[in-house]
């Protein structure tokens, strides 16, 4: 899995989050109580904001329906984009949230319980935002590749290497 941080101890925790700190400390050169360190100030600074796995939700029978969402806002005078963005934060429903470049600012990953839920939950409460322009909702239907891992067959990516 291509990396895109410089450190070599994130690049590992992302790959796999649950190896202990004396492999870990093996592969880097370090002791593990310097792992440990390492990671309590990253958790500290805010740099690690938790750890999870990666789940293949199209195999558990978990009823969820999830939905990209595109907004286009109005940024606020004072505060830009994220004064709105912390109040869409604050919904139960939104997962992730990301702003972008492009013909919309925000982009939202949803959850639901229904059709029905993911689809007031736009209408009812994030299309009534002041500020909220436009949206443009998609429904996830399956999932092929997520945080680097795929999703069918083996987890082993045999795309061929591009280097710059």
């Amino acid at each position: 899995m291509p990396e895109f941080t410089k450190d070599p101890l994130l690049q590992l925790l992302r790959q796999n989050a649950r190896e202990s700190d004396e492999v870990l400390a093996k592969q880097l050169g370090l002791t593990a109580e310097e792992v440990r360190q390492r990671i309590s100030e990253y958790q500290r600074e805010g740099v690690i904001r938790g750890f999870q796995a990666v789940v293949n939700t199209d195999r558990v029978e978990d009823d969820i329906v999830r939905a990209v969402i595109e907004l286009r806002v109005r940024p606020e005078r004072e505060g830009g984009f994220d004064r709105i963005a912390q109040r869409i934060c604050k919904f139960s429903h939104v997962e992730s949230m990301y702003l972008m470049s492009g013909r919309y600012d925000l982009l939202l990953f949803v959850k639901g319980k229904t059709l029905q839920d993911v689809a007031n939950f736009v209408s009812a409460r994030l299309a009534t935002l002041d500020g909220v322009l436009e949206t443009a909702t998609h429904f996830m239907l399956k999932t092929y590749k997520d945080n680097g891992v795929l999703m069918e067959g083996d987890s082993h990516d045999d795309r061929l290497q591009v280097s710059p």
